[in-house]
């Protein structure tokens, strides 16, 4: 099962990578983590990577496309992965088509968890306060000005995935609004579908 989840900040994607990954004993991969693990590991991608994060730059394209690259060629990965927070750009979205291709795989399905942006900023509020209330450091990114803002760049570069893999026939859209149990329980369906 290769499985991309779509959708903006805050809606839920970290959430049901994490419950299909116990479901379906897949990795969930995301970016920082594989970014951070190239690093530690030493390998050529990660020396490279390192030497742009040190100097402060953003990690171009092609690094981050090849760190993705040489993960999912890892042992774990060989009956699937789920992408979350990856492809974020069209551009990422044809290397995601092009590494698979070249290892004669495809992607099952794009699952998009549909918000509301209203809805969401509530909801990001509302975690911040839970966390304080908690006595717990409230991530940087529960601000709200700060996720607004994660929020307009989500439509101006990620959105347009949307198109792009329902031109495909592989979009599924859900709605990210429903109770964590009834997202999963609609991934699960669309799943069954394919």
């Amino acid at each position: 099962m290769r499985l991309i989840l779509l959708g903006p900040p805050g809606a839920g994607k970290g959430t049901q990578a994490q419950r299909f990954v116990e479901k379906f004993g897949i990795p969930q991969l995301s970016t920082g983590d594989m970014l951070r693990a190239a690093v530690n590991a030493g390998t050529d991608v990660g020396k490279r990577a390192k030497a742009v994060m040190d100097a402060g730059e953003l990690v171009s394209d092609a690094i981050v496309n090849a760190i993705v690259a040489e993960r999912i060629d890892q042992p774990d990965c060989a009956n699937g992965f789920i992408l979350d927070g990856y492809p974020r750009t069209l551009a990422q979205a044809d290397a995601v088509e092009g590494m698979l291709a070249e290892r004669g795989l495809k992607l099952d399905a794009v699952v998009e968890l549909a918000v509301d942006d209203k809805a969401l900023i509530g909801r990001i509020a509302k975690r911040a306060e839970e966390t304080k209330s908690a006595g717990q450091p409230v991530r940087k990114d529960d601000n709200p000005s700060v996720f607004e803002e994660r929020l307009r760049e989500y439509y101006k570069k990620t959105a347009p995935l949307i198109g792009y893999y329902y031109a495909k026939g592989r979009l599924h859209t859900v709605d990210g609004m429903a109770s964590i149990e009834d997202v999963t329980t609609k991934i699960e369906k669309v799943l069954r579908s394919i």
